[in-house]
């Protein structure tokens, strides 16, 4: 498994990121399809042993039980050195308790840490843009948790250019931490973010981290597949229900493509989001290990100009999600 530097950052990971929603008790957090404790160890033990140490989650997955299976799995399987942890802050099935204020931005990273069996994070991520809080406040905050050792480094997730900037400036305005990292949904069928966002990130040189670049499985099957997970995933029609017949060619090109190479349609989907710039590590998500061996095994996998052509050319703009 090859390592990729973040962005400019010190930090390198693997380059495959293991995204953990798909790993929390079923009966918490609003997921059905989430595996419970002994069949995540299996996955993730799989993960690790081919060499993945790359390991995504956040404090809403699950209400923090994927936070928690994470704690009780990883540290029987490798030294905390040994994996880059990342986790996110924002969220929380409570209303009154989202949001990047100082004082919840304290209150989660003790709680992230006591789930996750950790005294630190290497990544600590704000999940969504928070306007009812200043940036200056969550930045000196984020600052803080990266000076008390709680974190190592710091990243965003999906919001609007603007945004991202204004945090960085902020940051740099006052010598605070400033991001090391974006990560934002960036797919065959979702590509919004090449307009503004990724040349920012390339420019500023912020490492990307993109999340569901197979479209939550939409470009790993036949249009028309049904999955367990995409009759329950209310997220996934929020965020491709409205453009289906315009993904529809989207999703054929990769069809064919995938067909004349003799390829999964995972692997050609997961190859075009790799051969991005900047791209440090796709996130990953998988129930199964025939997705994970999928996965890996289309690792070696380099296309070409003429096959990325015909991959981008029925795509058609789309409205922002997701933000």
């Amino acid at each position: 498994m090859r390592e990729n530097r973040l962005g400019q950052s010190g930090l390198r990971v693997s380059e495959l990121c293991v995204g953990c929603m798909s790993f929390g008790e079923p009966g918490r957090g609003g997921h059905p399809w989430t595996l419970p404790e002994a069949e995540s160890r299996v996955l993730i033990r799989a993960a690790w042993e081919a060499g993945i140490t790359f390991f995504d989650t956040a404090n809403i997955y699950s209400d923090g039980s994927s936070e928690e299976i994470l704690g009780n799995v990883l540290w029987d399987l490798a030294p905390r050195d040994g994996i880059v942890l990342a986790t996110k802050v924002w969220g929380d099935p409570r209303p009154e308790r989202q949001g990047l204020s100082r004082r919840l931005i304290f209150q989660q990273i003790d709680a992230s840490l006591r789930r996750l069996r950790t005294d630190h994070v290497d990544l600590y991520q704000i999940h969504r843009w928070d306007p009812a809080t200043p940036i200056a406040e969550t930045m000196e905050a984020l600052h803080d948790v990266v000076k008390a050792g709680k974190a190592r480094y710091i990243g965003a997730s999906s919001m609007y250019a603007w945004q991202f900037a204004k945090a960085q400036e902020v940051a740099r305005a006052n010598g605070w931490t400033t991001f090391v990292s974006m990560q934002n949904q960036l797919n065959l069928i979702y590509r919004e973010e090449e307009r503004e966002m990724i040349p920012l990130c390339l420019d500023q040189g912020v490492g990307l981290i993109p999340w569901s670049p197979v479209a939550r499985g939409r470009l790993a099957r036949p249009p028309g597949t049904a999955t367990p997970r995409a009759g329950t995933d209310a997220y996934q029609r929020l965020l491709y229900e409205r453009t289906e017949a315009a993904d529809l060619a989207v999703i054929r090109a990769v069809e064919s493509v995938a067909a004349g190479i003799g390829r999964p349609m995972a692997q050609v989907a997961l190859a075009w989001v790799r051969q991005k710039p900047g791209v440090a590590a796709p996130i990953v998500g998988f129930t199964r290990l025939a997705q994970l061996n999928e996965i890996l095994a289309g690792l070696d996998l380099v296309l070409d100009a003429d096959q990325i052509a015909r991959l981008e050319a029925p795509y058609i703009p789309h409205a922002v999600v997701g933000h």
